[in-house]
């Protein structure tokens, strides 16, 4: 099924002035773009999901996500409404799936206060995908940040690790020599989600 409207989710610390420039070149292919934004440190579920299920209507509908915004996805399709049903595909940016080490190691620590209800989604310990919604989980490995030096020898875009992006039963992982940020304005990556949103598949 053709999918014409897509929700945008930025990730933490962010806005949806963020991923503007990615809504901008989305919308020159006639697709109807809900760039939400919301507060990453203390998400309201209830209102993200009541204005994503408002958005779509009936219509087929995909889920492009930075970063945290994946988790807030998952979040979404585990709350099962019905027309959470119509999502197609869900495409995640440096999105943490299996939980971010950052994350924890913040929490561990007790600087929570930097965090606050963002733990919720960015200490998850997710496996799999079990949804019906296929995955295609984009990450970097250009490590400009914190990473190489929490972890040093470890792959990752500087923020979150190669592992943490990868789940059981995703449709597609893809690597970009791209950082965490950078993903976001990346031509190459840009051109690879509109592929996917294109493809009828």
């Amino acid at each position: 099924m053709a999918i014409n409207k897509i929700i945008v989710l930025h990730g933490l610390y962010m806005s949806g002035f963020v991923m503007q420039p990615l809504c901008n070149k989305l919308k020159k292919h006639q697709f109807e773009i809900l760039n939400l934004t919301y507060n990453t440190l203390s998400p309201d579920k209830s209102e993200i999901f009541s204005q994503i299920d408002d958005f779509i209507g009936n219509d087929s509908a995909a889920l492009v996500c930075h970063s945290m915004g994946g988790l807030i996805a998952r979040a979404y399709l585990d709350n099962h409404s019905a027309t959470s049903e119509q999502v197609e595909k869900v495409i995640t940016l440096g999105t943490p799936h299996k939980g971010s080490m950052f994350a924890k190691q913040m929490h561990e620590k007790g600087f929570d206060v930097f965090l606050k209800n963002s733990v919720e989604f960015l200490v998850s310990d997710n496996q799999d995908w079990p949804y019906k919604a296929r995955l295609y989980s984009i990450a970097g490995d250009l490590p400009l940040g914190l990473m190489p030096i929490l972890q040093k020898g470890s792959s990752s875009d500087g923020t979150v690790l190669l592992e943490e992006t990868k789940l059981q039963g995703m449709a597609e992982h893809k690597v970009f020599h791209v950082s965490h940020t950078s993903m976001i304005y990346s031509r190459k990556v840009t051109d690879y989600v509109l592929s996917l949103l294109t493809d009828p598949e």
